[in-house]
C-alpha cells in the first residue's frame, strides 16, 4: 500500500489543495492511503472533518508525513529536505526557472513530476493543469475587470437614453483568452481580440468577437498549441498596431506569453496615458 502525503500550501495567497476528500475516498478504495497537513483544505472550504470522513490520517506538521511514498501540493516546495529517495513529488515546479531545485531533487533521487509540462493531449487531458486553471483564469479577468469598471458592459436602454456596451479587448487568444471573450461576451461587452497565430481567427469570431489583423509577418505555433517567441522587429509592430484598440477599450486583458519563456511588454506608460479614464488592465502573463 502506497502512502500519500497532501501538503497544506504556505503561501498566504494560495487558496487551492492538491486533492479534495471526495478522490481521496475514491483512491483509498484502490488500495491507497494518505497523510493530509491539518488546515490543507480549509480555504478550498474543506474541513479536517471531511479528510477524516474520507479516510485520511490528519497530521499537524507536513513533515511528519515524509514518509510517504507520494507527495502532493500546488506550489512548489522551497527543497527537498527530509523527503526519502525514490519519493514520487507532483506539483507545480516552474522548471526554466527553477534550475537549482530541480537539481536538488535529482541529487536526492526523487521523482519530480511538473504539472505545468503535462502536454495537452488527449491521453494526458485529466491531468493537464495548465488548461483547467488557465480557462479559470480567463473567467476570473473578465469578472474581478467589471466588478471594478465604473460603467455597465453590456448596453442598456433607460428612459433617458442608451448607454453603449463596454468595449474589452483580449491580446493573446490561448485557452484563457478564449475564456475570457466568451465571459466578457456573456456579460453584454462588444469584444476585440487579438494572436500573432491567424488560425485562431476563426475561434474569436466564433465566440462573437471581432478578430484584430495586424501584419507581423510569417507566424505559427508549436506542436503543443502555443504562440511562438516574436522578434523584437514583430513586438514593435504589434505595440504600435494595438496602441488604438487599446486606447478605445475600457478593459484590456492581456493573455500573450510565450511557454517556458517571459512575457514580452505589449503595453506601454505611453499608451495606457492615452487610455480612457477608469479603463482597466488585467495582465495574467505577468511574472
Amino acid at each position: 500500500m502506497k502512502t500519500v502525503l497532501v501538503c497544506r500550501e504556505t503561501d498566504p495567497r494560495e487558496t487551492r489543495v492538491a486533492l479534495i476528500p471526495d478522490d481521496i475516498k475514491k483512491l483509498i478504495a484502490m488500495g491507497f492511503s494518505f497523510k493530509v497537513v491539518r488546515g490543507a483544505g480549509t480555504k478550498s472550504g474543506f474541513s479536517d472533518a471531511a479528510y477524516e470522513k474520507a479516510g485520511a490520517v490528519l497530521i499537524d506538521k507536513e513533515e511528519q508525513g515524509y514518509d510517504s511514498e507520494i507527495v502532493l501540493r500546488i506550489l512548489k516546495p522551497a527543497g527537498a529536505d527530509g523527503l526519502k529517495p525514490d519519493t514520487l513529488h507532483l506539483s507545480y515546479l516552474d522548471p526554466f526557472n527553477e534550475k537549482a531545485l530541480l537539481k536538488e531533487f535529482a541529487q536526492k533521487g526523487i521523482q519530480a513530476v511538473s504539472l505545468e509540462m503535462i502536454p495537452r493531449t488527449t491521453l494526458a487531458q485529466k491531468m493537464d493543469v495548465q488548461s483547467s486553471q488557465t480557462s479559470l483564469a480567463g473567467y476570473v479577468a473578465v469578472v474581478n475587470a467589471a466588478a471594478r469598471l465604473p460603467k455597465i458592459l453590456p448596453m442598456m436602454v433607460t428612459p433617458s437614453g442608451t448607454i453603449n456596451p463596454a468595449r474589452v479587448f483580449i491580446i493573446g487568444v490561448g485557452v484563457a483568452g478564449l475564456q475570457a471573450i466568451a465571459t466578457a461576451k456573456r456579460l453584454g461587452a462588444r469584444v476585440d481580440a487579438f494572436d500573432t497565430r491567424p488560425v485562431v481567427e476563426e475561434q474569436v469570431k466564433s465566440l462573437g468577437a471581432s478578430f484584430v489583423k495586424i501584419d507581423l509577418g510569417e507566424m505559427g505555433q508549436t506542436a503543443q498549441g502555443y504562440a511562438k517567441e516574436l522578434t523584437p522587429e514583430q513586438i514593435k509592430k504589434q505595440q504600435d498596431a494595438q496602441a488604438k484598440v487599446c486606447e478605445r477599450s475600457n478593459i484590456v486583458i492581456t493573455t500573450a506569453k510565450v511557454f517556458g519563456r517571459k512575457a514580452p511588454r505589449l503595453i506601454g506608460k505611453d499608451v495606457i496615458d492615452r487610455m480612457q479614464p477608469g479603463s482597466i488592465i488585467v495582465d495574467m502573463a505577468v511574472s
